[in-house]
Formats: C-alpha cells, structure tokens, sequence
C-alpha cells in the first residue's frame, strides 16, 4: 500500500511519526509493506554493523521474586515455581565459562529478589569488574532506588535493561498488581539514564489487551527515551498465571515493531530474543532479517535453566554454553551474518549513527 510505505519512508527520513501515523502502520500492515519496511530496516543495519551480529551472556542467577505480574511464570504467588539462588562463585564460574567461549558482555538477570541485598549485588559486580576488565556488564533486575543504581554503577555495571513492558498506564495496570506502577517503572529508566548507564528497555508484543494505539504509545516513548538498546518479543503465556490461558503474541507483529525501531533509532542494540525462538525455530533468524542484531546465549548452569521459566516452552534450556554458542553461530551464518567477539559499546554506535544520519541527505 502506496500510503504505508510513505509512512514508512517519512519515518526514515525524520525517526518521528504522529501517534495517528504509528497507529495506521500498525493497524493497517500487509506482507508489501512489512518487505518494504524489513528493507529499510536492513539497509541501517548494516549501514551501522555491517553483517555482525553481537552476543550477550546471560547469566539467570535467582528466579525469586517480590513481584506478582500475572505474566510471569516466576511470579511471587506461583508456588509451583522451583527456587534457586546461584552462589557468587557458581556466577564467576558461569562468567569464565562464557569468557573462555568469547563472550565480551554478561548480563545479570534475575527476579527481584530481597536475599540479594544491596551490599552483596555491589560485591559480585565488583568481583566481576577486577576479573573481566575487558567485558561489559549489563544489570537486569527491576525496579530499585536511584541510590542503588549508583551505587551498582559505581561498582563497575556499565548496562541496565528494564523493559517498560507497557507505556500505556491502564494497560500496565491491567497487566500489574497495584502496587506496581507504569510511572515508577518510567522514572527509574530516566533515572538509569541520568546516571549515565548504557539503557534498555523494551515492550511484550501481543500482551492481553493490546491495541496498536497502546504499541503506538510504546514506540513514542522509546522515541523520548532514547535507550541504547530495545528488546521486545512476543507475549507467550505460562501456564501456572493468570494469562494461563491468553493467547500468545505473533510472530508476524514482532517482526514488524522490529523493523520499525531499527529505522526509528538505526543505532540501536535490538535483540533477536528467546521468546522469538520458541514460538518459531526460526524466530531469531527472522528477528536478524527484520533487523535486530544481537542475541543473547544462556551461561547459566544447565541444572537451573529450566527453572528459570517467565513463559512455556522456553528453548535452549538444555544446551550447554558452548553449544549454544555453536549453535547460534551456525544459524547466523546460514543467513548471511556472523557473531563477533565484541563488547559491542552501545555509545560508540550510537555516535557513529548519529554522525551518519546528519550527513546522509534523506535525514533531516
């Protein structure tokens, strides 16, 4: 449709569109204008990286949590839920591990979990930071003081990711206990970013009650924000929730709010996620082609994996590091990309995207 890739061709040349627009090239995408998006996206792509794909180790290393979302599999009132706590020396285990098989970056994951004081967060991220000089260190571990964001990033963390899930308010709530609110979970993001953290966020696609009015607001406040980095991935539900029974997010939707984020912000670090992988076994090479460009192997010992469920049916929870990190690479390669050993900084990317942007005669 001739007026979709306008739209499309207005939002490469000025990364804004009107909430009207976004909510037109939601509501209204076909297969021609997905394959014209997906283009474009993939010209930034590799305009910015080229054919390279980063990789991100990921380290799950508590699956308790205060919190009680209704999405979540290890929500605080699932008490089918198998807890586990990983020890400081089994996580420096699982980042020499990762350090041996090439991995530059570790990512920190867990659920908001009080044992984890703020005094024993700040001792493994140090411990990290004098062992792994060289390596970047992404904390994800919801929501917390601005205090004790500085302080994690004094000890050496250089990332944050905290997906805003929903910038819609009600839609939040709807998806939230009430003691959580979309305002707090904004506010730490400008917080994160304040203090000069490398800053992610990200959305579910698909998730109960989402309308493209809802998406359209996601992506204006991605646009405010300005993160380094955007994971989103499809809703998949889980069985002992709420949502149990919801039906899950598509592939077809991700795939496109991926392309529309890369011509958006051409600089970003967009992730081909898990939750991609396990509703398609191609879920990821597709989320590459539609132009994300990094992908997040599991470290974590293979014994806890499956502990580790936020949704049904999630994939590699068997695989060892290696493996994984085998199998991921041979993937890519059959698509045309390759991973690298690379920090893959999100700022020098960013300054390259900017510069290039400014002197490319199609941006304004």
């Amino acid at each position: 449709m001739d007026s979709l890739n306008s739209l499309i061709d207005k939002l490469e040349a000025t990364s804004h569109l009107t909430k009207d627009e976004w909510i037109a090239l939601i509501e209204h995408r076909d297969e021609e204008s997905a394959w014209y998006l997906f283009e474009k996206a993939r010209k930034w792509q590799h305009r910015y990286f080229g054919n390279r794909i980063y990789t991100r180790g990921l380290i799950e290393f508590t699956n308790y949590c205060k919190n009680d979302c209704y999405y979540c599999g290890i929500r605080r009132s699932n008490q089918k839920a198998e807890r586990y706590r990983l020890t400081k020396e089994q996580i420096m285990e699982c980042c020499q591990s990762g350090y041996d098989l090439g991995f530059r970056t570790f990512v920190l994951q867990g659920g908001e979990d009080g044992w984890f004081s703020q005094e024993k967060l700040e001792e493994i991220v140090l411990e990290i930071r004098k062992n792994y000089r060289d390596c970047a260190i992404t904390l994800s571990l919801g929501e917390r003081s601005k205090e004790s964001y500085q302080r994690l990033f004094h000890a050496g963390a250089d990332r944050y990711l905290l997906r805003h899930e929903t910038a819609d308010p009600r839609h939040y709530q709807s998806l939230h206990p009430e003691e959580l609110s979309s305002e707090n979970r904004k506010q730490c993001l400008w917080n994160l970013k304040e203090i000069g953290y490398q800053t992610g966020t990200g959305f579910m696609v698909g998730s109960p009650g989402q309308t493209p009015a809802q998406l359209a607001e996601d992506l204006l406040f991605i646009r405010r924000l300005e993160p380094q980095m955007v994971g989103i991935g499809p809703f998949v539900p889980h069985h002992d929730t709420p949502f149990a029974k919801e039906k899950g997010g598509t592939v077809e939707l991700t795939l496109f709010m991926t392309g529309l984020l890369r011509v958006m912000l051409p600089s970003l670090l967009l992730p081909a996620t898990t939750a991609l992988g396990t509703i398609d076994p191609t879920g990821r090479e597709q989320g590459i082609l539609a132009g994300a460009n990094v992908v997040m192997p599991n470290l974590s010992p293979v014994s806890v994996r499956k502990k580790y469920e936020l949704y049904d049916n999630k994939i590699c929870t068997g695989d060892e590091a290696a493996e994984c990190r085998s199998c991921l690479n041979r993937r890519m390669e059959s698509i045309g990309y390759q991973l690298v050993i690379d920090r893959g900084d999100y700022s020098s990317q960013g300054a390259a995207a900017g510069n290039e942007r400014s002197k490319d005669k199609c941006m304004m």
